[in-house]
């Protein structure tokens, strides 16, 4: 666990092929911080691999709000739909724990980007389902454009000589 002056979520794992060799994992860091306008979530990746020293890279705030607001684009999912769809689009890159997914889902609700209602899962049982209001589809599209400008961004910096 890191401490970061935040208070610690929970953790995103991901399993690393190696070939014959064992498996090692990473972990991305899910946490929340205080900042003067919101709750922003800080995503860190965590390798470890590297035997001395501890590897970090901070990932942007609001990552996870934009895989979770992704997720939900094709479809209303439960939470745990929700998870699995995360995996699926980054290619197993990433697996949400529901310590982080779950309070991210709640706080997305209460900023009316998600509606939530009860209902009959595939197994049966009763889930939560989420799904994108009109305004968590103007903020994925926000989410998106911020995102891409960013990327473009540090592509430019780090291509540069």
């Amino acid at each position: 666990m890191f401490d970061y002056g935040t208070n610690y979520l929970g953790i995103v794992h991901r399993n690393l092929g190696t070939g014959n060799a064992a498996p090692v994992s990473s972990c991305v860091t899910c946490m929340y911080e205080q900042t003067a306008m919101a709750r922003d979530v800080l995503i860190s990746y965590f390798d470890k691999r590297v035997q001395m020293g501890e590897k970090r890279t901070d990932l942007l705030r609001g990552t996870l709000d934009l895989l979770i607001l992704k997720a939900l684009a094709l479809e209303p999912l439960h939470g745990v739909g929700v998870s699995r769809r995360i995996t699926q689009i980054t290619g197993g890159a990433f697996q949400v724990s529901f310590g982080s997914l779950f309070p991210s889902l709640h706080r997305m609700e209460e900023k009316s980007w998600l509606e939530a209602e009860w209902r009959a899962s595939e197994n049966n049982r009763r889930a939560k389902y989420y799904r994108l209001t009109p305004s968590g589809r103007a903020q994925l599209r926000a989410e998106e454009r911020d995102w891409n400008q960013v990327v473009k961004i540090m592509t430019a910096a780090v291509g540069s000589a």
